[in-house]
């Protein structure tokens, strides 16, 4: 019976009864029809928040939202097509899955894959076995710096000494701070082939000084690098590497340890700056008695200039985009100056792994030992870089500071012209080996993010290992495949093809 004839029905029996004698039967039989709609949605609702944790990919509320019915719908209560946003994740789910299984089963015995969405694992290969993640690892160090040192933090490079009627009396002291990005005016970065950016002024402590009045120094111009240890270069990199590659490092580093007028790199970071700087206070007509030394600045010296550098969430986006490997080791020292003066390598890699152990890494196999990837004796597993890209909490720097395909850095070239063009933001990373075809083998990495449409976006950790993997013959297809399968999500039906029907 209808529910409106049951109402009058109802209406008619309780008027041939006395009043006094009037029951509440028919009034809960009444209640309890006009409630059934109500608990059927709230069990819908339930269901729908129980799914909470599962990825919610797609932006569902637009694609779904319905104008003003002009009929009633003829679809069920309890149909499926009434939560048509929970099939098409579950369908579009089932396929991500299976593309990104059968590329994850192609590779072979010494490479590594990991792929999830919004943190929710996808599709895996040998995640757990260690390789050599060549400049991948600059994502651990990125991530661990703006975690422990915070995404503000800068560096402060200054100038100390004693001013007298415009005089430096004695030294002029230039204090580094850490800054990987000091460069000169004069020095031709665009000449590089990833040029530096979000670069600190060197000519802006001399700017200063100028301002102040100072006209002469009559001592040495003095570059005090002594914030971290005298190690420039890691114990096992490649000869061929150091000062080329990366290298040398220290506390006090300007335009990389490169002086404009010789066009060659310091062997000692700290006197290349104080040259580069008297290079600075020269074209700015001051005058100076001695010469560029390196040294130590004195206790308790006046500060006379200082310049602070971008935020480091800007220093890690020109490390990760360019992947500048002194910018990376620098921030890897300034880790361990964290800890206890002066900085190191080790005390810096003691502090990755603590705090990789404290996000949930699994750190079996692991072994750190610089931060730019340069040694092959780095060996990390993809779900360790997983875990950075989707559990540390940094996943916005991160990707806000990745080479984008086909735009910019390390990818500017690459994905050009395909659907991943101007979305997917990646770390990339390539090492070599010689002889080719003995150990260690070569390393290609691609490690970042995907943004899906809708919301939401696809974490990805791919590792390469092998004989002249390094080779773009040999890994591009593989970096195709993948991509191929990760732009595949979504692809099944969307949630106005499910819905209810009129």
């Amino acid at each position: 019976m209808p529910a409106d004839d049951a109402f009058t029905a109802l209406r008619a029996h309780d008027h041939r009864r006395p009043p006094h004698r009037r029951g509440a039967g028919p009034l809960m039989l009444l209640a309890l029809i006009m409630l059934l709609p109500a608990v059927a949605l709230f069990g819908l609702w339930r269901y729908a928040d129980a799914r909470d944790d599962e990825p919610q990919a797609l932006d569902l509320i637009a694609d779904v939202a319905p104008e003003t019915p002009a009929e009633p719908l003829r679809t069920g209560l309890m149909s499926w097509r009434r939560v048509p946003t929970l099939v098409a994740q579950d369908a579009n789910l089932d396929q991500f899955r299976d593309d990104a299984s059968r590329f994850a089963d192609t590779l072979g015995n010494r490479s590594c894959v990991t792929v999830s969405l919004n943190g929710t694992p996808i599709a895996s290969h040998a995640a757990d076995r260690a390789v050599i993640p060549a400049s991948s690892m600059k994502l651990l160090v990125g991530a661990v710096a703006l975690e422990v040192l915070g995404g503000d933090h800068t560096f402060t490079t200054t100038l100390v000494g004693t001013v007298e009627n415009g005089v430096v009396t004695g030294d002029l002291t230039l204090v580094g701070g850490g800054d990987p990005l000091l460069t000169s005016a004069a020095f031709p970065i665009e000449n590089d082939v990833e040029p530096v950016f979000n670069e600190t002024s060197l000519d802006a402590l001399v700017d200063q000084l100028v301002a102040s009045g100072v006209t002469s120094v009559s001592g040495n111009v003095v570059g005090d690098g002594s914030r971290y240890d005298d190690e420039l270069y890691a114990p096992d990199w490649a000869p061929a590497d150091r000062g080329v590659e990366a290298g040398p490092v220290d506390a006090l580093l300007v335009n990389d340890a490169r002086v404009t007028s010789q066009g060659l790199r310091s062997e000692n970071p700290s006197l290349g700056a104080a040259q580069e700087l008297v290079a600075v206070m020269r074209s700015r007509g001051i005058t100076i008695g001695g010469e560029a030394v390196p040294g130590t600045a004195p206790d308790g010296a006046a500060e006379l200039a200082s310049v602070d550098s971008a935020a480091l969430s800007g220093v890690v986006a020109e490390m990760l985009t360019t992947s500048d490997n002194n910018t990376a080791e620098s921030l890897l020292k300034e880790l361990g100056y964290s800890e206890g003066r002066p900085g190191t390598r080790e005390a810096g890699l003691a502090v990755v792994r603590r705090q990789l152990d404290a996000w949930g890494a699994d750190l079996s196999g692991t072994n750190l030992t610089d931060a730019s990837g340069l040694s092959a004796t780095n060996l990390v597993p993809c779900s360790v870089i997983h875990t950075v890209l989707a559990r540390s909490g940094h996943a916005d720097d991160l990707a806000r500071g990745l080479a984008v395909a086909g735009e910019s850095g390390t990818l500017s070239d690459v994905f050009v012209g395909t659907p991943v063009a101007g979305r997917l933001a990646a770390k990339t990373g390539t090492l070599a080996n010689a002889p080719f075809d003995a150990d260690p083998p070569a390393a290609k990495g691609l490690a970042g993010y995907l943004p899906v449409r809708g919301g939401g976006r696809i974490e990805f950790t791919l590792l390469l290992n092998g004989p002249m993997i390094n080779d773009q013959a040999n890994y591009r297809p593989v970096w195709d495949d993948m991509v191929t399968a990760l732009a595949s999500y979504p692809a099944g039906p969307r949630p106005r093809e499910l819905g209810p029907r009129r």
